[in-house]
């Protein structure tokens, strides 16, 4: 894994800390939004469909502080909009290293070859770089061509300055699972650090509604992605997971292992579900009604989701928290590879991930009025 070792510890510590003290919901990264701003308008995204008014707040430095203090998280998340737009971003950042938390600050890179004289390398600062697979499925994917080429460009130009640099990667329904293998490939070439994925959710304000995964097709897909892996892959993330999204494992949502937090305050229950805010991280843990959300629930806004701001908090927890967690941990390091020919054979049968058009293989638009239309809940 290409988690480094300083990180893992902290987090560790954090997770046994928590175990031992008896608290049983607590956060393990922040994700802190300080703009709804972007220079792009992803078709998979519902973060830029707000009014103009509401595009052109931010959260200042002192606001995004105290939330990180508020909550006493050890990773920050910094997505968006672009953060790059935000003009105090760098003070951001800044603020938060002296305070020693893991930065992950999430960016379409359009702007970051421009900015990155701005910033310093830092253990604690990753640039997490959006990029949903290889050139041509990325600018489609994000509705601008030329996307790909001017975030490699960032890239390329973050690794020769010495910073972390991971690429981020969500996958839809129709996605091609060699053509995510060679993606892997193109992207470690380029001297990252290592790669962070997730299948696709599908946000109430996405104006594509059409190509986000059920739970049994994001099982194939990444079974067939994952499975018999090259050695020169490495991945920033938990391998437990990476374990569940293969179907592997099984694991509930922890909604409250990664709070969101913005200019309307904290979001409920999470980063991808607006069901009100609070104004405080207290409230929002003590008035959320947990058990109305996650597989187990029932709620068809959570029915297909396998989303790593929801799931891998919950493989973190396990790993650490657990010595069965900790041996599979042990053991995902030591046999990495996941042979598996019957993942072989999902790679082999194209029909299988046959896309109709575009790359992508339509699926029914999910929505709140009948479980009959979700694809499944607890498979």
């Amino acid at each position: 894994m290409a988690v480094p070792i300083s990180q893992m510890w902290t987090v560790a510590t954090y997770v046994i800390r928590k175990k031992l003290s008896g608290e049983k919901k607590y956060p393990l990264v922040l994700m802190l939004e300080p703009l709804f701003r972007c220079n792009l308008a992803c078709a998979g995204c519902g973060k830029v469909q707000y009014p103009p008014h509401i595009l052109k707040k931010e959260l200042s430095p002192e606001e995004c502080f105290a939330a990180v203090e508020e909550c006493g998280v050890p990773m920050v998340s910094i997505p968006g909009g672009e953060p790059l737009l935000h003009k105090q971003i760098v003070e951001i950042v800044n603020g938060l290293i002296a305070r020693k938390k893991y930065i992950y600050l999430c960016t379409n890179a359009l702007l970051l070859k421009e900015r990155i004289h701005e910033f310093t390398p830092s253990k604690y600062l990753t640039f997490s770089v959006h990029l949903d697979g290889q050139r041509e499925h990325h600018d489609m994917s994000v509705c601008r061509e030329g996307g790909w080429d001017l975030a490699v460009e960032g890239i390329k130009e973050a690794v020769k300055r010495g910073f972390r640099v991971t690429p981020n990667s969500t996958f839809f329904d129709g996605t091609d699972p060699n053509m995510v293998r060679a993606y892997f490939d193109e992207v470690m070439a380029l001297g990252v650090e290592g790669i962070v994925l997730s299948p696709g959710y599908s946000y109430d304000k996405a104006p594509d509604q059409q190509h986000f995964l059920g739970r049994a097709k994001s099982r194939r897909l990444f079974r067939a992605i994952l499975s018999n892996r090259k050695k020169s892959w490495k991945f920033n993330m938990s391998p437990l997971f990476l374990e569940f999204l293969m179907g592997k494992r099984n694991y509930e949502c922890t909604a409250w292992g990664s709070p969101a937090y913005s200019i309307f305050g904290w979001q409920k229950p999470c980063y991808l579900l607006q069901d009100g805010y609070t104004e405080t991280y207290k409230e929002l843990v003590e008035t959320t009604n947990w058990d109305e959300y996650g597989t187990g629930s029932g709620n068809p806004k959570c029915a297909n989701c396998m989303v790593s701001c929801g799931y891998e908090p919950s493989a973190v927890q396990h790993g650490f928290g657990s010595l069965s967690g900790f041996i599979g941990m042990a053991k995902a390091f030591l046999f990495s590879t996941y042979k598996d020919k019957g993942a072989l054979d999902l790679l082999n049968n194209h029909s299988t991930f046959a896309a109709q058009h575009d790359h992508f293989v339509k699926v029914e638009s999910i929505t709140p009025a009948t479980t009959a239309q979700l694809e499944e809940t607890r498979a």
